[in-house]
């Protein structure tokens, strides 16, 4: 019960920094989610750790979660996640003899479903910032198959999810999380011709996917289908509209770049929060992932945020009074609040994107 209330007090915690922190979360297809039941919800992976938080916040159901297992090497972070009911999965690149450890893990889903309980995972196996689904492990069918053969007559839904940014690692963002249609795994299991089971489901969540979200197939044509639709400040998180046009090869739908005439009140929000912002400036430099950058600012001002304004209003109730100090943090998180749902949000620039070249030159 409390282990629920804690859950339930971080995700409430989380939902209420993401709304600060994104111009629009667009979400669709939660109908399709079965309100009772085991549930395996299989999503794309764009954006770092900030793709869970974006799911958790915005899903009926609660989840427990598989993650890269270097998240667990410091042991008060490992007691802080598994509260927060994510377990480790191990890979090749963290040693053979490590990845044995992932048949526990996997009799732990096992479990989980036959009580009914959901489970997201990142069938991709990687986070990469590109618009393409890429090619699916058959680590979620292991899970899904073994699961069956273990529980015959256990109902499990699949259901992919798509997770499209407009402009992941920009402050503000918009964002369209889209629930696909659900996926019976019974109806794809068959122990006798077990590769054929795999590839068949792996292929019906991966085609899901690339409905769900923006999807440019990772070949020749990529870089110049990417460069004409940031021409046209397309909005990416109109997943249908875009997909249309990638599919009919038509980009003549042309948006006016939009000047952003808030820019002055970011000034004046960083002249009031700039403790926070040197933080995540000298943090910012150590970041080597670009598909961490979004984690990593949000986890930072979650916290630095509200205590800065915190210990500024304390400091105004004693220079002036409460009701002075009480307008400031009104007026402080207004300011945000403006900044953040007004705040033009443009497509990646050509400027950024050699930025990006050079920063992230390794990936």
């Amino acid at each position: 019960m409390l282990q629920k209330i804690w859950y339930n007090f971080f995700r409430l915690l989380v939902k209420t920094g993401l709304f600060f922190y994104s111009k629009k979360i667009k979400v669709s297809g939660t109908e399709n989610i079965p309100k009772k039941g085991a549930i395996l919800f299989c999503a794309n992976h764009p954006d770092g750790m900030i793709d869970p938080l974006m799911i958790t916040t915005n899903c009926p159901r609660i989840s427990y979660y598989l993650v890269r297992a270097a998240a667990f090497n410091n042991p008060l972070i490992k007691k802080f996640l598994e509260s927060l009911n994510l377990m480790p999965v191990y890979r090749i690149r963290d040693g053979l003899s490590e990845v044995g450890k992932n048949k526990e893990i996997f009799e732990n889903c096992f479990e989980l479903f036959k009580k009914g309980k959901t489970l997201l995972i990142y069938p991709e196996a990687s986070h990469n910032r590109k618009r393409t689904i890429r090619t699916l492990s058959k680590g979620f069918t292991r899970i899904v198959f073994g699961t069956l053969d273990k529980y015959p007559n256990l109902e499990i839904t699949i259901i992919p999810v798509g997770l499209t940014y407009q402009n992941a690692s920009f402050y503000p963002s918009k964002v369209s999380i889209n629930y696909g249609k659900p996926i019976a795994a019974k109806e794809y299991y068959n122990s006798n011709e077990l590769n054929y089971s795999v590839n068949k489901l792996k292929n019906e969540v991966s085609n899901q996917l690339k409905k769900l979200s923006v999807h440019i197939a990772d070949d020749e044509k990529y870089t110049s289908i990417l460069s004409k639709l940031n021409s046209l400040n397309i909005d990416f998180t109109n997943v249908d509209l875009v997909n249309k046009m990638i599919a009919e090869n038509n980009y003549s739908n042309q948006n006016k770049r939009k000047r952003n005439f808030l820019k002055p009140l970011y000034y004046i929000i960083i002249l009031n929060s700039f403790l926070p912002m040197l933080i995540w400036k000298r943090i910012a430099k150590k970041i080597d992932e670009v598909e961490f950058v979004d984690t990593f600012r949000f986890a930072i001002n979650i916290v630095t945020f509200p205590v800065f304004y915190g210990l500024q209003t304390w400091i105004l109730s004693l220079i002036f009074n409460w009701e002075i100090a009480v307008i400031y943090l009104i007026s402080s998180l207004l300011l945000i609040l403006i900044y953040s749902k007004l705040s033009p949000t443009n497509t990646e620039n050509e400027k950024y994107m050699q930025m990006i070249a050079r920063r992230f030159s390794a990936d």
